[in-house]
């Protein structure tokens, strides 16, 4: 199994912190955020290999990173240089599947969100469910639900419905960007995008796909940690204890 990691973008939000170094080697006591998000993954051997799709202008960057992890990392460039030309999460998939042939279950996440549980327990339900699955967690605020992306689910944790960032928040589920994909629903992704799938955020996949195929939801059992701006960075690096695996 392959674990792409979208770390493309630029982070304008962050700026200036982020206006020369990717968000994803932000240090959060000592240790980057792919550091944590790649080490708990090792603690299992579920992964073969990891993908990071960088933009151009820190490629080299991730890749001077990557050499601690000898060939277990694979950084590729997808040829953006500014956060006006981005190729967009969905198609960065798709260029990290195209580019390395990729034909097997792939997990996609976000290399900028931290998680208090381990993602190894996110797989496993999803080697469960023997399906193409997402995450989801309970939010009340409106406001919040109204910034992601939301499911609609049944009694069997089955997705219904995915629509990002909607003006009426139909269920109370938000969903982070943490996506595990059979290699045979990733076959449609090319599709999606003829069939007007939005290219920027990464659920616009999981909202075509989940009309064409079963995917089911798994209730997470911590919290997630999204660096969106320089006052949630320092936050998190003050609060933030770690995995519990």
């Amino acid at each position: 199994m392959k674990c792409i990691i979208l770390a493309a973008g630029y982070a304008t939000r962050l700026y200036p912190l982020t206006e020369n170094f990717p968000k994803p080697l932000l240090e959060i006591n000592n240790k980057t955020i792919l550091d944590y998000l790649i080490e708990d993954l090792e603690t299992k051997n579920y992964i073969d290999e990891y993908v990071v799709v960088s933009n151009h202008k820190f490629y080299n960057i991730f890749n001077d990173w990557s050499k601690k992890y000898n060939d277990k990392v694979k950084v590729i460039d997808d040829g953006s240089t500014t956060n006006d030309n981005r190729l967009g999460a969905v198609n960065d998939i798709r260029f990290a599947i195209d580019k390395l042939n990729i034909n097997e279950d792939v997990l996609v996440i976000a290399g900028d969100n931290l998680l208090d549980f381990s993602l190894n327990l996110f797989i496993e339900y999803a080697l469960s469910k023997k399906t193409s699955c997402v995450m989801r967690h309970y939010q009340s605020d409106i406001n919040k639900l109204k910034k992601t992306g939301v499911l609609e689910i049944d009694n069997n944790d089955r997705v219904l419905n995915m629509e990002e960032k909607p003006l009426v928040p139909k269920s109370n589920y938000a969903c982070p960007p943490f996506y595990y994909y059979l290699a045979n629903d990733l076959k449609l992704l090319d599709i999606a995008i003829k069939d007007g799938c939005n290219i920027d955020a990464p659920g616009s996949f999981v909202s075509w796909l989940c009309k064409k195929s079963i995917i089911h939801a798994y209730l997470m059992p911590g919290n997630r940690y999204d660096i969106g701006t320089i006052d949630s960075y320092e936050r998190i690096k003050e609060n933030y204890k770690g995995m519990n695996r």
